[in-house]
């Protein structure tokens, strides 16, 4: 039996400057650096099997214990959310993320835990120490703006992970994402192509690369046919039901409102369909809607809405199957590191048309005025 079996769990109550105290020996006495050492003990995958015995037989014989007994032998992953859990915003996504990540496991039967790191870690622990606490020996990690600097210490610390839905310069974060810039582009595109020029988009106010990459494609496709920008169709809203209800209500009570409306987020374009229906707004016919989808959403409004769709559940197999099979197979060198982007694809269905004839106001309350032209400065 492996040597790692022998230790007992650590207490927690231990004093931590007396742990490191005990890696720094544990270092000086094998000849190699303090980050070696937490790595192997640890079980990262890129410290060398013969580099990993040495150090944990010099730990067993200084009477350090590990975290987790027989760590190496753990079959559990985490998905670990920087803060809450389950927050409205996160809609569709997320499920479909999970059920990814749970067909992932299946190769190497692994299970899961779901973690909130701000709910969960103590203070003066890192991450490793706070993952290793909890049980899990690799972690995916869904991932946004402000945590980002999370995604990169845990990665710098040497533990296993993988982050979801957002990339990274830093080589050595570990991600799978989609790209959405480009069929942002030609979903405006295809509008443009339609006749439309006042497209209105909604975007969302969590700014995190995918969403960032949906508002600069728009902004090409317009720098693209020479159509100026209009800062009043450009609104950050929240990625909710309520936040697409909100913005056709605010769009089409403008005294030059769009004929065209661009959301990238599922639940927002679900909000604004269903209050086009509520004012009678017609849809494509007197306002056209590309949408967002992380599954099959579009597929169960009517109409079925045209839209940039990513696949959340492939997201999330990938990574669990990746992380699990490095973590089962840590000599294999091609399964070193994971850096990978995959593509979203635009789907046309049955809400997008040409403009209307004779584009019209609708006020919260339902009632409609027709749309007054600005006048010709050619004409004055």
């Amino acid at each position: 039996m492996e040597q790692s079996v022998t230790f007992q769990k650590r207490a927690f109550s231990r004093d931590l400057e007396s742990d490191m105290g005990s890696v720094r020996k544990i270092a000086k006495r094998v000849g190699v650096s303090v980050a070696t050492v937490s790595r192997a003990l640890n079980n990262h995958p890129h410290v060398d099997e013969e580099t990993r015995r040495r150090v944990l037989r010099a730990a067993d014989e200084a009477g350090y214990s590990l975290p987790t007994p027989a760590r190496k032998l753990t079959t559990v992953l985490a998905l670990v959310y920087p803060d809450e859990v389950v927050r409205p915003d996160y809609g569709g996504f997320d499920s479909a993320l999970l059920s990814g990540v749970l067909r992932g496991l299946n190769e190497h039967r692994f299970d899961l835990k779901i973690i909130s790191i701000r709910r969960d870690k103590k203070p003066d622990e890192t991450y490793a120490q706070f993952f290793e606490r909890k049980g899990v020996r690799g972690v995916i990690l869904r991932n946004f703006q402000d945590s980002r600097p999370i995604s990169r210490e845990i990665a710098n610390e040497g533990f296993p992970s993988v982050v979801v839905a957002d990339r990274f310069d830093d080589p050595s974060v570990n991600f799978i994402c989609c790209e959405s810039r480009d069929d942002t582009r030609r979903a405006v595109q295809h509008l443009i192509d339609l006749g439309h020029r006042a497209i209105a988009i909604g975007y969302h106010a969590v700014p995190d690369t995918d969403h960032a990459d949906r508002l600069l494609g728009y902004r090409e496709a317009h720098a693209e046919n020479d159509i100026p920008e209009n800062p009043a169709l450009m609104v950050e809203i929240y990625g909710s039901m309520e936040g697409g209800a909100s913005l056709v209500n605010r769009l089409m009570s403008m005294a030059q409102p769009p004929t065209a409306l661009v959301l990238t987020d599922p639940l927002a374009t679900v909000g604004a369909l269903r209050r086009c229906l509520e004012l009678g707004i017609r849809v494509p016919h007197d306002l056209s809607v590309v949408g967002f989808d992380d599954s099959d959403i579009r597929r169960h409004t009517f109409p079925s809405y045209t839209a940039v769709c990513q696949d959340a559940e492939m997201l999330g197999f990938e990574a669990a199957r990746w992380l699990t099979r490095r973590l089962s197979r840590p000599d294999d060198q091609d399964l070193a590191s994971f850096r990978v982007v995959r593509q979203t694809f635009l789907e046309i269905n049955r809400t997008t048309g040409r403009p209307p004839s004779e584009p019209f106001r609708v006020l919260p309350d339902g009632s409609r005025t027709p749309v007054v032209s600005p006048p010709n400065p050619s004409t004055r």
